[in-house]
């Protein structure tokens, strides 16, 4: 309600006591054509207030429901939404060469703030590599901008992280993918956010009950890259030392951290490239992204790359460029100052069980525990590192 609509709408409502109020304490003054007078007046400021009610709560909708694309990642609140679409035909193309191009259409109603609620037209295709090929339900790729209107358009497309399978241990593997992103948000502004999701998928056919679970939306990359005054760069051909130095040993020590050795400068694997946009001749700056094969997150199907000497992505692997005591000195007090944060994040997040909250701060303290140490600092971060 706007403060025009609001001094309006008092202003009717005092006049409409005050004509009240005089009927009452007056009405054996009145004559029959004074009483008539009155009372067509009461009427007629009924009718004007019943209007302007009406009238601002029919505008009401239209402020509450815009979507704020800059706000719609530091929402920490989950959201509902169901997606409808032909779920047979949306899994079974997955491993068509051209599916980023087969959109398949769908419809989604999504329910903000418990009250809120949107229901839209969209596109989705099955995305991702690994997952797309062995994942009974691969991640999807959300295209809201469509030829039809709707209050969702400002999202565009954006990436959906969901289970590999409709199951609650899969759920829970999320659940940590998800909380990896919120301790990169902590460590750095440099990086992906994320909104948590609850989703329930019905099929359109008919043909599958209706199966609901949490996922996550991924923030779009020129969206990340904006917030941040850069762009994005690709098919440049760069090596990992060619990137910002500073964030590139962020980058190393968080993927050490959380134990993920699945990435990749020179390849883009797992990476994206973002660079200042007032200078073109900067370094550009790493951004790493998906997770799930990380340490971390210990989902059953994930691997150490083939060429390091680990077997289990619970051991971690630094695969880092050589950088001075005070350079990783520098970089690591960035992690112990936010420590507090970090178990904290993981401590209150009350969809997680109690038994991937003491794993994932376990292995989280084993890191601390690890830096905590000068000795420890130059064996593993500068005594065993790449040479090339």
């Amino acid at each position: 309600m706007t403060q025009t609509e609001a001094h309006k709408l008092m202003y009717l409502q005092k006049n409409h006591l005050y004509l009240i109020r005089d009927r009452v304490q007056n009405k054996k003054h009145f004559t029959p054509k004074q009483s008539a007078v009155k009372t067509n007046c009461c009427k007629n400021n009924n009718i004007l207030l019943v209007f302007f009610l009406l009238l601002i709560h029919s505008a009401a909708p239209a402020q509450t429901l815009s979507i704020d694309k800059k706000n719609f990642f530091s929402e920490e609140q989950p959201f509902e939404m169901s997606l409808t679409a032909d779920v047979k035909k949306l899994f079974t193309e997955k491993l068509k060469k051209d599916y980023e191009e087969l959109g398949v259409p769908a419809s989604i109603t999504c329910i903000f703030n418990d009250s809120i609620k949107l229901t839209e037209d969209v596109e989705v295709c099955t995305r991702g590599e690994f997952r797309r090929e062995e994942c009974g339900m691969p991640p999807l790729m959300i295209n809201f901008k469509t030829s039809k209107p709707g209050t969702l358009k400002k999202l565009g497309k954006l990436k959906l992280v969901w289970p590999c399978e409709a199951t609650n241990y899969n759920e829970q593997l999320i659940l940590k993918e998800y909380l990896a992103y919120k301790i990169y948000n902590l460590i750095t502004e440099k990086s992906f956010r994320v909104r948590l999701v609850k989703i329930e998928v019905h099929d359109s056919r008919g043909k599958y009950k209706p199966f609901n679970f949490f996922a996550f939306f991924i923030e779009d990359v020129d969206d990340m890259a904006k917030r941040n005054h850069c762009k994005e760069i690709e098919l440049l051909k760069l090596n990992t030392e060619q990137t910002n130095r500073e964030q590139a040993t962020i980058v190393h020590l968080f993927q050490y951290m959380i134990g993920n050795t699945d990435w990749a400068v020179p390849l883009y694997r797992n990476i994206k490239l973002i660079q200042s946009k007032k200078d073109s001749l900067q370094a550009p700056f790493i951004v790493p992204y998906d997770f799930d094969y990380c340490g971390l997150v210990d989902a059953d199907y994930a691997v150490p790359v083939p060429d390091l000497e680990i077997t289990s992505v619970r051991e971690r692997s630094y695969r880092g460029f050589a950088r001075t005591m005070d350079e990783l000195k520098a970089a690591l007090q960035i992690f112990e100052t936010k420590k507090t944060a970090i178990d904290s994040l993981i401590s209150n997040f009350k969809l997680l069980h109690d038994k991937n909250k003491k794993e994932m701060l376990y292995y989280l303290e084993d890191f601390y525990d690890t830096i905590a140490k000068d000795k420890n600092i130059k064996y593993i971060f500068i005594d065993n590192i790449k040479r090339n």
